[in-house]
């Protein structure tokens, strides 16, 4: 009985955990997006308090904020920018982190911690800074250009801050540890032996990578193209310090409406539906996955 006790109350706590730190504050973000706008403090007038009669509750809902993202297409726009973005730096990062995962796995046992911590070494420094570094890095005139002019690579600056490439560079840099380290985890528990009899039975080092050590990698592919594009379909530093005015993502157009239109519960809406949009994939995909496993 103690025993079972145990087991629930373990079971327990990371449910508490997820109510207390993402369901309540989600429904408070989702009280404000239905809310008025108000000239107060703070700036929304909620349509009911305490406990209301349902009718009563649903007839003050304002889906207002909601039916503005849909009509206005600043709004969309950003949300397909965000989206854009995002795939690609996943796509970047994949392309970048999968070959690196790979060659820590393959190299002696000794290197393979050093090469780890290279890896996440970046993390011990600010983010923020980090991303102040590529801005000197990449503005006019700046080391980079000085690099590829000395080298006679390029022959005028090659311009690259507040465009959508600066973007890009700064996401992939970013969020690269966030790729390798699953791939990595999956990949070094891989058994060997398997590689090694495909190639008593002549298949080709290419056709071995393809059938077997990619197949095995998906877990680890899945978990950090999630934890690549998660965050940076929201990223506002990036895009706000390297990207410029001109590249509009849904993370800078959430701070806008936030602190300078002090309008939240448009800001609300444009938050409950971005992570609806990341959520409700996940779910489906997790749910699939789960059925396959299960037909096995």
């Amino acid at each position: 009985m103690k025993r079972d006790r145990r087991a629930r109350l373990a079971a327990l706590a990371p449910l508490l955990w997820l109510g207390a730190f993402f369901v309540l504050p989600f429904l408070m973000v989702l009280r404000i997006a239905l809310s008025d706008t108000a000239q107060a403090i703070p700036p929304y007038a909620p349509h009911w308090e305490g406990i209301a009669k349902a009718g009563d509750f649903l007839a003050g809902l304002d889906f207002e904020a909601f039916r503005l993202l849909w009509e206005d297409s600043l709004y969309l726009d950003a949300f397909l920018t965000a989206i854009r973005i995002a795939g690609t730096a996943t796509l970047l990062a994949l392309l970048i982190g999968f070959p690196l995962a790979y060659a820590i796995t393959r190299a002696p046992k000794r290197w393979q911690g050093a090469l780890l911590v290279l890896v996440i070494l970046p993390f011990w420094t600010s983010f923020l800074i980090r991303v102040y570094a590529w801005m000197v890095i990449l503005r006019p005139e700046g080391v980079l250009d000085r690099v590829l002019m000395g080298l006679g690579l390029a022959s005028e600056p090659l311009r690259l801050l507040n465009t959508e490439t600066a973007v890009l560079i700064g996401m992939v840099y970013s969020y690269l540890p966030f790729m390798v380290l699953p791939i990595y985890a999956v990949l070094e528990k891989m058994d060997r032996s398997l590689i090694e009899a495909a190639a008593d039975l002549g298949a080709t080092p290419l056709k071995r990578f393809l059938t077997i050590t990619v197949p095995l990698a998906k877990p680890g592919i899945l978990a950090g193209c999630f934890l690549v594009f998660v965050p940076g379909i929201g990223e506002f530093v990036i895009p706000d310090l390297l990207g410029g005015s001109e590249t509009l993502m849904i993370g800078r157009v959430l701070w806008t409406e936030f602190f300078s239109n002090r309008d939240w519960p448009l800001a609300s809406a444009v938050a409950v539906s971005l992570l609806a949009f990341v959520i409700l994939p996940m779910m489906l995909l997790r749910g699939i996955l789960a059925r396959k496993a299960a037909a096995r």
